[in-house]
């Protein structure tokens, strides 16, 4: 197979009521292997029309399939996460070929992916409801969960598979209809999954799947209408509040996960080894890709360079190349934006006294690809300290005392996932107290399960994917007042 060459059976229409339908007008757009930057398909870009059809077919059907029987919708599901990972092979070669990202890491995405389809099987027959007597006695208090109905779904392009379902998943589960609007980037994994759910048995219209350009006008246009009543964003705070504004004209309930800067801490007391270890996962997922990539590392001043040295030898390390290469473990970021980002933010850091402390060899060829790089000394006033990396870059700066680390870490406007590493338990547990974020890994560089509750604080996001509370994100709770005696 040819590098840029796709598998077979991969959708490249757009999926409106079943069917597999180019765009109304004929407007297409080239999705690009990030690796060679070849032409891998092309794909069609929804109009304003194909939105309004979707939301007609989606609205249609949505109230059928609540009405199915929880296990009917729970084994749709579980369906669809055995076919995920009988299909896992291709599903992965799908993502590297359009996201960058090596072999190894896509693997762990589509386990991950399948992994909601698994988690909200069993979920989507456990919504209780309340039955209790009010206080004064004078009648019952029923409440019920209902699905909120149809959704429309918006996800990133750096993890294309488990951003789709960790959205699909608890909306189907609960008895929603989706309008899936994923990444121009990356429309073909998405494109995959939805082919995966009609095959398991989801119902023509339950889920709908429309590439568009951007959080486009197509996104507007099912914002405005009262048939849509659920917003699910994940991507940047800027697109985020952009969205929140459109939703607020008609009240649709919206949940966000957006922005990250987290920091990753680093106690004298730490086993070294361990926390460089938990760092390159915490920084390298995705090729630091990622809302949830280790983005300010704060290391006790008396660890500090012995710290440095470990995560630079370790970043030294990476071997660079395409994702389907053999022993590949870092490929290109997304696209150019992307690269000349990163770079901007690595000459800015060394323009105000950073320090280099690796860089791996530049790559030669086409693509993508950002040398990983450890720079210690940084600046507070760098810019690779307060914006986004989303690339293979590690910035270290040193602290002395417990609560200088504090500080520094929630030093932003944003509150996804703090890290912090710490042989004494009771100050790992006092200092994730203190952390302004919605998740911490303690002694862990990684933190994202399907059976827990993803999501964070500040400017980092609205409501939780994942455990049961993502589930209730796509319900309303109606209240009946009754009196049986």
């Amino acid at each position: 197979m040819h590098v840029s060459e796709l598998p077979k059976g991969v959708p490249t229409q757009m999926l409106i009521g079943g069917s597999w339908v180019d765009a109304r007008d004929g407007a297409t757009t080239e999705v690009i292997d990030p690796a060679t930057t070849e032409t891998l398909a092309s794909v069609p870009l929804a109009t304003e029309a194909d939105a309004m059809e979707a939301v007609t077919v989606a609205y249609e059907v949505q109230p059928s399939w609540e009405r199915r029987a929880p296990r009917e919708r729970a084994e749709i599901l579980r369906k669809s996460y055995e076919l995920m990972v009988e299909r896992s092979e291709d599903i992965a070669r799908v993502i590297v070929l359009e996201n960058g990202k090596a072999l190894p890491d896509a693997r762990g995405e589509v386990a991950y992916a399948a992994e909601f389809f698994r988690w909200y099987a069993e979920e989507a027959v456990r919504q209780s409801g309340l039955i209790q007597r009010a206080p004064s006695g004078s009648n019952q208090i029923l409440v019920l969960r209902q699905a909120i109905g149809v959704a429309v779904l918006v996800t990133p392009w750096n993890f294309p598979a488990a951003m789709a379902t960790r959205k699909i998943a608890p909306a189907l589960a609960a008895g929603c209809s989706v309008i899936l609007k994923p990444a121009t980037d990356t429309p073909l994994t998405a494109l995959l999954i939805a082919k995966i759910l009609m095959d398991a048995g989801v119902p023509a219209g339950v889920v709908n799947v429309l590439p568009a350009r951007g959080s486009s006008n197509v996104v507007s246009k099912m914002l405005h209408d009262p048939r849509v009543r659920k917003l699910s964003f994940t991507g940047s705070t800027e697109v985020g509040r952009t969205l929140l504004h459109e939703a607020a004209d008609t009240i649709i309930n919206s949940s966000m996960e957006l922005g990250g800067n987290a920091p990753f801490l680093v106690f004298a007391d730490a086993d070294l080894d361990a926390a460089v270890a938990g760092a390159m996962i915490a920084k390298m997922r995705n090729g630091g890709e990622a809302c949830t990539a280790a983005n300010r590392f704060y290391v006790q001043a008396s660890v500090a360079s012995a710290f440095s040295a470990k995560l630079a030898q370790a970043m030294e390390s990476l071997k660079m190349g395409p994702g389907l290469a053999e022993g590949t473990e870092l490929g290109p970021l997304i696209n150019q934006e992307a690269q000349d980002k990163v770079e901007a933010l690595v000459s800015d850091a060394l323009d105000r006294g950073a320090r280099l402390l690796s860089r791996g060899e530049r790559w030669q060829g086409k693509g993508y690809f950002v040398q990983p790089a450890v720079l210690e000394d940084v600046d507070p006033s760098s810019q690779l300290l307060g914006e986004e990396i989303f690339g293979p870059v590690a910035p270290v700066t040193s602290f002395e005392t417990e609560d200088e680390a504090i500080s520094l870490a929630n030093a932003t406007d944003f509150g996804l996932v703090s890290y912090l590493y710490t042989g004494d338990l009771a100050r790992g547990l006092r200092v994730a107290e203190a952390l302004e974020a919605g998740m911490i890994g303690l002694n862990r560089g990684l933190v994202s399960d399907p059976a827990a509750p993803f999501g964070g604080v500040k400017q980092s996001g609205l409501g939780r994917e994942g455990g049961q509370e993502g589930v209730l994100e796509y319900t309303e709770a109606k209240y009946i007042a009754t009196s049986w005696s």
